[in-house]
């Protein structure tokens, strides 16, 4: 996997010293201090991850592209790919058009982690937030119309666990492997 123009990643996404990958350079990964440039031991252990990427659509290819293949590593099928492939998106998308107000000087934090039994994913953008809990039902009246506003409604359709912080700005899912422990939530 190559990326199309520099990255840049932190560990502290204030920090004022970035990491930056070149383009040519394979898909690196700052992780807990460690820079990863292989997936040979991405099945074995969780590798909680965060990344620190501009707010630009175009970046989320090869932040999902990393968390995807630790799927496949770790024996998930086609279903939770597609489910967390699909949430991923559109919380990085609301984050950058919602949260960044497509400001591409504003930075979006996504951490993650891929465990055997589980992923879990949280995206944070700059904004100011927003009340989850005042978004319309899009499948109701007129916003069954509307070509916008299904996003919330998707992550919480396939992902287990959806929360946001008290700001808005900040999201954590989960999505279980077990399907026993996800229909308990447990």
């Amino acid at each position: 996997m190559f990326f199309d123009k520099t990255k840049r990643l932190t560990d502290n996404w204030k920090a004022k010293q970035p990491i930056i990958w070149d383009v040519n350079s394979p898909l690196q990964i700052y992780c807990k201090g460690f820079l990863k440039r292989y997936n040979f031991m991405t099945s074995r252990t969780p590798s909680p991850c965060s990344l620190v990427v501009e707010s630009k659509l175009s970046v989320i290819s090869g932040v999902y592209a990393q968390i995807l293949t630790e799927l496949e590593a770790n024996s998930y099928g086609p279903d939770d790919i597609f489910s967390v492939h699909l949430t991923l998106e559109e919380a990085f998308v609301n984050a950058v058009k919602h949260g960044n107000k497509g400001d591409p000087t504003k930075k979006i934090i996504v951490e993650y982690s891929v465990c055997s039994d589980k992923v879990e994913l949280v995206v944070a953008d700059e904004g100011v937030g927003f009340d989850p809990g005042v978004v319309p039902d899009p499948r109701i009246g007129e916003n069954l119309y509307k070509a916008n506003g299904r996003g919330l409604l998707l992550m919480r359709s396939y992902m287990d666990v959806v929360k946001f912080n008290k700001q808005g700005n900040r999201v954590h899912m989960v999505r279980y492997k077990d399907k026993k422990r996800r229909k308990t939530g447990a």
